[in-house]
């Protein structure tokens, strides 16, 4: 077997950004006859190759616009990159944009079950692990209540829950450590020493560079779709603060 988890090369994503001269509906309707519209092309990505192997835990950086998020969400395959190859070798938890799924009308055991199911598990599976869903989100007094009358906070701890407890072999996290409150943040810390302590792939985008510190063996550094560094994350998140800090003394 291969011990490589994710490998990406040469990917590209572009965006067509369409620019209309006009924000009025009636100025829209005229500049249909009187303009044309102004299309730029927005490239999110460009060129980016990584080999991330079994059981490395990567941290991702950058600024925000960097491509950070568009690359987990291509890993994820949420959306298809506009060029470039993509493997994934083994069961992903996407925790991106923890509760988008959820459905308000539904209640918390509802949507366990409903985002269960999507994530790759049986029912049978969702009902074993549903007791340990519900301790982990804190959420015992609300699971049957419908999500509509959850607080942000809550739905994010039950999106947490889900995704952990779907026995994942890699785990993309988008600024997932941020959930809730300062308690529950170290549970989701310890969750994911778990996980290194199993072996299992992390791929860590986060703005916090202690955590990335805590976490991440190694990091990658993104700016404006490129690669700009990949190695050893002390060195690699020295050389970023470094840049923005220079960014920083630009701006005044």
């Amino acid at each position: 077997m291969s011990d490589i988890a994710i490998l990406l090369e040469h990917i590209s994503k572009s965006y067509r950004l369409t620019h209309q001269p006009y924000s009025s509906l009636k100025g829209i309707l005229l500049s249909m006859f009187r303009y044309r519209r102004r299309i730029e092309v927005h490239q999110a990505l460009s060129d980016v190759n990584l080999v991330i192997r079994r059981g490395e835990t990567v941290g991702l950086i950058g600024i925000n616009g960097s491509g950070k998020s568009t690359l987990l969400a291509i890993i994820a395959w949420v959306i298809r990159p506009t060029a470039g190859r993509v493997q994934v070798n083994g069961r992903v938890a996407p925790l991106l944009q923890l509760g988008v799924g959820f459905h308000p009308d539904l209640t918390g055991v509802e949507n366990v079950y409903f985002n269960g199911i999507i994530l790759g598990l049986t029912r049978q599976q969702i009902t074993e692990r549903l007791p340990s869903i519900v301790r982990f989100a804190e959420l015992e007094e609300f699971i049957d209540t419908p999500v509509r009358a959850y607080s942000s906070g809550m739905v994010l701890r039950l999106g947490f829950a889900v995704a952990v407890h779907t026995d994942p072999e890699i785990i993309l996290m988008d600024e997932v450590l941020a959930v809730g409150d300062e308690a529950f943040q170290h549970k989701c810390l310890r969750k994911i020493q778990e996980f290194q302590r199993e072996g299992r792939t992390i791929l860590l985008v986060s703005h916090d560079m202690n955590q990335v510190r805590q976490v991440a063996t190694r990091t990658v550094w993104l700016h404006q779709g490129r690669v700009m560094a990949d190695g050893d994350t002390d060195e690699v998140v020295a050389q970023y603060l470094e840049f923005t800090a220079e960014m920083e003394k630009q701006t005044f």
